[in-house]
């Protein structure tokens, strides 16, 4: 069930009217909660009604276990527990598939997501950086929150269990950004990450030998923006659908393509990931207080998580040049401190450069193998300048693209504070037209999002 398709937004309605019902009692509150989450699962496959509740129950009890004990031996080996828990069904269900020819289970979710929102509660817990709670209809609830699940944003359970935990009502105001949210992320995900998927940036990958050098740099950069509305477009049905809830999970995205260096850059992109990877890999190092061990811990902390995206050489070339040029960033800050750009000159050219080094990464990202992430590089370098395959309406929607990632924010949260002014008629009618364009744009359907394959 693909939060685009009508079955999803069927399902999100009938939570929405079930939640608000009995919304002011918690304990039925938690139950629908925790009923739709089983329930989106189960329409995965029902294997997952098994497996989840057991790793949320190994999870919780782990949990439990490390607040009441003060001895750090005892401590360290419930964390073990939960660790070998989670990256287990981590390594079984992404992995295994594909390094054993023989194995048999193949799901159609890994349960990334999952498993790293499981982990930063056991770990903050570890860490006397939260208390385990003592409600296991809450802890289910919030470790398997189905708008979070299929791509994130990663959100710490006990931030979610908080919020669940409290009486909550839900303004109309609230209600309105929701929908905008909702309607934005469609918009996204159908309006210009499928088509420049389908039009433009499958085609050059798949055949790069086939086109100018121009039509594959164009399909380089068409994927960057593929990307991130196919990425961000799911982020915000995620974010609306879970304030429709009444609950509140954290940005993703702030206009990463903006950045002034690489640094910057995933402080914007994939936020609640890089967020992760700094709190729960990067900070797990010893030695961070030497003077190369910060370098070092910073370029393989980027190297896993370039494998967590898949086992192969491109995942994981893509992991160390992000690794390397974050080591590189931070070396050049604290030789000669941060840049400071008063002129607009300069900022554009260090966002430009920015942009170049990031394309490169995703090139090997999307390539399928080395060999075609070098046909890529080879194709732009022939410096051919044909463009017959870069049609009118494939520039049109790169424009629009563009326009929508760099027009300033406060336009987007004029436009949705306005949206969530509007009558509730109004609102209904523009969610109706954009249904419309959405159903003549994209004829064929919604193509999965990028991130649930990892």
């Amino acid at each position: 069930m693909l939060n685009t398709s009508s079955a999803y937004f069927i399902f999100l309605a009938g939570v929405f009217l079930c939640y608000w019902a009995v919304a002011r009692w918690r304990l039925p509150a938690l139950t629908v909660v925790l009923a739709a989450n089983y329930f989106f699962y189960a329409r995965w496959d029902l294997i997952y009604l098994a497996l989840i509740p057991a790793a949320s129950l190994v999870d919780f009890v782990c949990a439990l276990g490390m607040q009441a004990s003060k001895r750090v031996w005892w401590r360290r080996v419930l964390l073990g527990i939960s660790l070998i828990a989670n990256l287990g069904i981590l390594a079984s269900l992404k992995y295994m598939p594909g390094w054993n020819a023989n194995w048999k289970w193949v799901l159609p979710l890994s349960l990334s997501f999952y498993c790293f929102q499981a982990l930063s509660y056991t770990i903050d817990v570890y860490r006397r950086d939260t208390k385990a709670t003592s409600s296991i209809l809450a802890h289910f609830a919030a470790v398997s929150f189905f708008p979070t699940i299929l791509a994130g944003p990663i959100t710490r359970v006990s931030s979610l269990i908080g919020q669940l935990e409290k009486p909550k009502k839900l303004s109309s105001a609230d209600g309105g950004r929701a929908l905008f949210l909702i309607g934005l992320g469609a918009m996204k995900k159908l309006l210009i990450a499928d088509y420049l998927a389908d039009n433009l940036v499958n085609r050059i990958f798949d055949f790069p030998k086939l086109y100018s050098g121009l039509e594959v740099l164009a399909g380089v950069y068409g994927y960057a923006l593929q990307l991130y509305f196919d990425f961000s477009g799911y982020s915000d049905i995620a974010l609306g659908s879970a304030l429709l809830l009444g609950l509140k999970i954290p940005q993703n995205f702030n206009m990463p393509y903006s950045a002034t260096n690489i640094a910057v850059f995933w402080q914007r992109w994939h936020i609640s990931l890089s967020t992760w990877l700094r709190d729960y890999v990067y900070f797990s190092f010893p030695g961070l207080r030497g003077k190369m061990m910060p370098y070092v811990a910073l370029t393989l902390t980027m190297v896993i998580g370039g494998f967590w995206h898949g086992a192969t050489w491109n995942f994981v070339i893509w992991g160390a040049l992000h690794g390397l040029g974050l080591a590189a960033c931070r070396a050049w800050q604290s030789w000669r401190g941060a840049a400071k750009w008063d002129h607009p000159v300069s900022k554009a050219l260090a966002c430009f450069w920015t942009v170049q080094f990031v394309c490169v990464g995703w090139v090997f990202f999307r390539a399928a193998t080395l060999e075609g992430a070098l046909d890529i590089f080879a194709q732009i370098g022939s410096l051919t300048m044909g463009a017959g395959n870069l049609s009118s309406a494939i520039l049109l929607i790169g424009a629009i693209a563009l326009a929508g990632h760099y027009a300033p924010k406060r336009w987007l949260d004029q436009s949705e504070n306005l949206f969530a002014r509007t009558p509730f008629f109004a609102q209904a009618a523009l969610l109706l037209l954009l249904a419309l364009s959405i159903r003549y744009v994209a004829a064929t359907g919604s193509a999965p999002f990028v991130y649930t394959q990892f």
